[in-house]
């Protein structure tokens, strides 16, 4: 019979689709630790460990490759076990990992620690200090509160020394944000609720913030920012920018610029491809395309406040992507791509202020793969020369 963890009935609907949720590293990692903490003290195997999660989602999660060493005298001296962690249908690099988590006696207190797989941070700006193991915090007390609960329950006074390692961990990192965010070595053991949630957007904005946190926290006040890989590329070719105060926030720049406003950011510089910031001159500042699209629509009407004709409009309102419709402004003449693109800029500047209620200093640099740079708003180059003097006298 099929082991069942509590999540079978789990679900959450996406674009129509029902996906399983699953568990975060964090609960394999306290739930690891509660088994290894019971057999240690009790000497008596754990095969499996109950664990209410922050969402009050009670799991019941298999306790596997566990292994006990014993001293001289027949005590059980370590205790060693996994859980393999299972995302559900989220996509998500640590999917099949084991979490491991060894317990030993010591003769005060609970500490939690990192071993092999699990990332050390090396900058400033996020919750662990410099030199600590990437355990978050939410983890961290569902461990310590596991493990407390084991002592109290058979009545040890001691300590505990718990160490959480995920022996892939280190080859797992590269797909995540960890290298950006400056913690090497492995992953970090997350999760806020205990429960992954599939394709959650809550997750993705929370790296985000961490990662701009990390930038503030070492003194960056004018950020530059892309939505994705296209104008981070687009951003190396710029021989004038210096980009040590770089990151990329997806689809969502409205979030990104309230999480500037509230952590004190002083200005943005986004490298954006057209066809996510033509959106942003609609006012769009979600620019999945499940959220809006309006793209040829926002193009045709650029166009014909440059001065364009109502022909050429209603070529453009057909096109299925902005690199189509601008091989039908420039084949309309040099000046109406021209004149076109000076409309979006205009509008993309006005709603980026509204946005942030004029507190920032924000601007962005458009750009095609097929065109180049497209134009840019007009804060951008005071917008470089702030970047760039922040980095030489940091």
């Amino acid at each position: 019979m099929k082991h069942r963890t509590g999540l079978e009935d789990a679900y959450v609907i996406k674009e129509n689709k029902k996906l399983r949720m699953g568990y975060t590293t964090g609960s394999c990692a306290a739930a690891a630790a509660k088994a290894a903490a019971k057999m240690l003290l009790s000497g008596q195997r754990v095969e499996e460990a109950a664990l209410m999660t922050p969402k009050g989602i009670l799991l019941h999660l298999l306790i596997e490759d566990i292994r006990m060493k014993y001293d001289d005298n027949g005590q059980v001296e370590e205790v060693s076990c996994a859980v393999q962690k299972d995302g559900g249908d989220d996509p998500d690099a640590t999917h099949g990992a084991y979490i491991y988590a060894a317990v030993t006696r010591q003769e005060q207190d609970i500490t939690i620690d990192g071993g092999k797989g699990v990332g050390r941070v090396t900058k400033p700006g996020l919750r662990q200090a410099i030199g600590e193991a990437a355990i978050n915090p939410v983890p961290h007390r569902m461990i310590l509160e596991e493990t407390t609960k084991v002592c109290e329950e058979l009545g040890y006074r001691g300590g505990l020394k718990v160490v959480i390692s995920i022996p892939k961990g280190e080859e797992l990192a590269a797909k995540t944000f960890n290298p950006r965010l400056g913690i090497v070595g492995g992953i970090s053991v997350l999760g806020t609720s205990g429960i992954v949630v599939p394709m959650s957007e809550d997750a993705l904005i929370a790296s985000i913030r961490l990662e701009m946190q990390m930038l503030v926290a070492q003194g960056a006040k004018y950020l530059l920012i892309t939505p994705g890989n296209y104008g981070e590329a687009f951003a190396s070719k710029m021989p004038d920018l210096n980009r040590n105060a770089e990151m990329k926030c997806s689809n969502y720049i409205g979030e990104t610029i309230d999480m500037a406003v509230e952590l004190g950011v002083k200005g943005i510089l986004f490298i954006a491809h057209i066809g996510k910031f033509i959106k942003v001159s609609g006012g769009i500042m979600n620019t999945h395309s499940r959220n809006a699209d309006s793209r040829a629509e926002l193009m045709a009407a650029a166009y014909l406040r440059s001065g364009g004709d109502g022909d050429t409009a209603r070529r453009i309102l057909e096109t299925f992507t902005t690199e189509e419709a601008l091989d039908i402004l420039e084949e309309s003449g040099k000046c109406s791509l021209e004149k076109t693109m000076e409309q979006v800029c205009r509008k993309v500047e006005f709603y980026l202020n509204n946005r942030c209620r004029n507190s920032l200093l924000i601007g962005a640099v458009l750009f095609s793969q097929a065109k180049g740079k497209l134009g840019e708003t007009s804060k951008v180059q005071s917008l470089i020369s702030k970047i760039n003097d922040e980095v030489m006298n940091r």
